[in-house]
């Protein structure tokens, strides 16, 4: 397929290099020193997001927030300029599924097609092309998509309807964050208490505590390595996306509100272009 990829951050960069080495041709925007590879390997650069558009018939998108989505998709020069009929916008950043909603019916409007698809599995996971995919939208656009999806991910699930994949990473997000923060308590207990975290740890993953936090986590809390696979600052917007909601809902998520506290503090800290495991160093 002719695909352009926008949004060559820490995860879209192998993302985009999966489907470059998947025979696909491929138009980017805003490459960078560090993306330049992507360029080196195929790929075409474009001067702006329209341009990306015009050249593709399926725009994947891998942004930092909500924001971003708007202004690269209908802004000055964005994707909407270039769209004709029959295109597909591929949403795989994290965003509100309320505005997914309203951006799908814009996209729509034109006679194209949308879907909202974020992943989970951090850096590891898009270097791994072993990334969870959270799918929204119509089921004979998913069969269309997934051929890329099956270059960049593992464990693929049409949840449902349009910003319904949202909803999952929202969720998703929940989960981690609680499972990051309580991974980071019982390593803390167990190194001040005396004993040899990495120890614990070991015999904490043959038991019923195992995660995959813990496991790969668990082993950059203990050896207090924090660059960042997912940056505390996206997992404290997450939440924030998790706690709106739950307002909207008129629901109660009070350990993730607690845990969005504590991101709080290690934003101002200054922790947060650190790994969202450095929860860790804050307590």
């Amino acid at each position: 397929m002719k695909v352009g990829f926008i949004g060559l951050g820490v995860m879209g960069r192998p993302m985009a290099q999966h489907l470059i080495e998947a025979g696909h041709d491929l138009y980017v925007h805003r490459v960078k020193p560090v993306s330049s590879h992507l360029v080196e390997s195929g790929a075409v650069a474009c001067d702006t997001a329209a341009e990306v558009a015009k050249s593709a018939e399926v725009i994947i998108l891998m942004l930092p927030d909500t924001p971003d989505v708007e202004t690269v998709l209908f802004g000055q020069d964005g994707v909407q300029q270039g769209l004709s009929s029959g295109k597909l916008i591929i949403d795989m950043s994290s965003i509100s599924p309320l505005a997914t909603r309203d951006f799908a019916a814009r996209v729509e409007a034109l006679g194209c097609d949308y879907l909202d698809a974020p992943v989970s599995g951090g850096e590891v996971g898009a270097k791994a092309a072993s990334l969870t995919i959270m799918v929204g939208g119509k089921t004979e656009v998913f069969e269309r998509a997934r051929p890329l999806f099956e270059r960049m991910g593992k464990n693929i699930t049409l949840i449902g309807g349009v910003g319904d994949g949202q909803i999952a990473k929202v969720a998703n997000q929940i989960v981690v964050a609680l499972n990051i923060q309580a991974v980071s308590e019982a390593l803390r207990f167990a190194q001040k208490a005396g004993a040899d975290p990495a120890i614990v740890r070991k015999a904490l993953m043959g038991g019923f505590a195992a995660s995959r936090v813990l496991e790969v986590h668990g082993e950059r809390m203990i050896k207090g390595t924090f660059e960042p696979g997912f940056r505390m600052r996206l997992h404290h917007k997450d939440l924030s996306l998790a706690m709106e909601s739950a307002r909207l809902l008129e629901l109660m998520l009070p350990n993730a509100a607690l845990v969005q506290q504590l991101m709080n503090s290690a934003l101002a800290k200054g922790f947060g272009d650190k790994d969202h495991s450095a929860l860790f160093e804050l307590l």
